[in-house]
Order: C-alpha cells, then sequence, then structure tokens
C-alpha cells in the first residue's frame, strides 16, 4: 500500500486529514476513533499502517501508544497535494 491508495480507504483517509489539520496534535487510538467517529478497533489497525508508511510517527509505553504526525516534510508535501486533488474531484 502507498500513500495514494491508503487516502482511497475512508477510515485511513479521515486519519490523515485529521492529523494533516492538527499537525501538532499526539493522541491515542480511543482518542482518534472518538475525533474520526471510527470503531476503535478499525482506526487503531488504520493508525498502525500509517505508522508503516511513515504518516504517522507512534509513540509506544507499556500502557498506550500515542500518534503524531510525521514530520517528515516531502510527506506532508506530497499528502497535501493528494488531499487537495481529492476535493477538487
Amino acid at each position: 500500500m502507498n500513500i495514494d491508495e491508503t487516502l482511497l480507504s475512508p477510515i485511513h483517509k479521515k486519519i490523515v486529514v485529521f492529523f494533516h489539520e492538527n499537525q501538532a496534535c499526539i493522541d491515542t487510538p480511543r482518542g482518534i476513533s472518538t475525533w474520526i467517529r471510527e470503531d476503535r478497533s478499525k482506526a487503531k489497525k488504520a493508525l498502525e499502517d500509517l505508522v508503516k508508511l511513515e504518516i504517522l510517527v507512534a509513540h509506544r509505553t507499556p500502557s498506550t501508544t500515542g500518534y503524531s504526525y510525521t514530520r517528515n516534510e516531502k510527506i506532508i508535501s506530497k499528502i497535501k497535494k493528494l488531499l487537495k486533488k481529492i476535493k477538487s474531484s
């Protein structure tokens, strides 16, 4: 799966949009699933998919995992272009 394909999935897209609009945010699967109004287990799987693509960073502790948006400017720029393209189509 690549970034372009990922944004075709509604749950992945919701998460990417959430983090793109809130780039300083760090949140747990519970918090993110609440924000995007999706089932927590589905959100958690999608979050891990996005970590593998380096769109998100996982901050793991023994009790929970927090997720934050990448700081990679190339990835952020690509996502910005893709989201703009999706909105205009």
